[in-house]
């Protein structure tokens, strides 16, 4: 793999990042719930979950796993599920408008790891996408480290796209914890999350 195959590969990679998914509205949502905080390790979930499937890719677990078909559907109802569990929160909390003054707490850092890490992991778009993706830019005499790399890389650009988001919400925080605003964000990215899980569900 030379570097101009790795610099039109991580183009590519930032292309396809940019545009917004499940873990965009996740990020954005934790980012104003729990703060900076809460945002980054949203971000930190999302990005270990892109590792892992990235490496089950480059290492040819994906393949199994897409080419099962039982696997594949649980997999597939499994995402729909928890985005849409994620979403119906988000909604919920839209609906009652009830947000306590300071939501950033240690307690709950646990948990928004989790959620990111679990959205990653239980999108099965993303197995789809490493293993449609990494052939692209290898070639039979590839190695297995070169196709790490490519995997990692990912996970590494997800990660970093991610804390960009943070960043601009925390810049502007004030702003949108303001009650009307958090509401219509939160009914906005509770919708987007329950849409992508209900797409996971109808599309063939």
């Amino acid at each position: 793999m030379t570097w101009g195959t790795y610099s039109a590969y991580v183009l590519f990679v930032v292309l396809v990042l940019i545009v917004p998914g499940p873990d965009t509205a996740l990020v954005l949502k934790n980012s104003l719930a729990g703060g900076r905080r809460g945002g980054v390790l949203t971000a930190l979930g999302i990005g270990s979950g892109n590792l892992v499937q990235g490496l089950a890719a480059a290492l040819g677990l994906s393949a199994v796993i897409v080419r099962s078909e039982p696997v594949f559907l649980a997999l597939r109802w499994a995402g729909a599920a928890y985005l849409g569990y994620l979403g119906v929160k988000a909604l919920i909390a839209a609906k009652r408008g009830d947000y306590p003054a300071l939501e950033e707490t240690r307690s709950g850092s646990g948990r928004r790891w989790r959620e990111g890490f679990l959205c990653n992991l239980t999108n099965p778009k993303v197995l789809v996408f490493y293993l449609s993706m990494l052939p692209q830019f290898l070639t039979p005499g590839s190695t297995i480290a070169e196709a790490l790399v490519l995997a990692g890389t990912v996970g590494v650009l997800a990660t970093l796209w991610q804390l960009v988001i943070v960043a601009g919400v925390h810049r502007i925080r004030a702003w949108l914890l303001r009650r009307r605003v958090r509401r219509a964000l939160d009914g906005v990215t509770g919708t987007a999350l329950f849409g992508f899980g209900a797409a996971l569900v109808f599309e063939g």
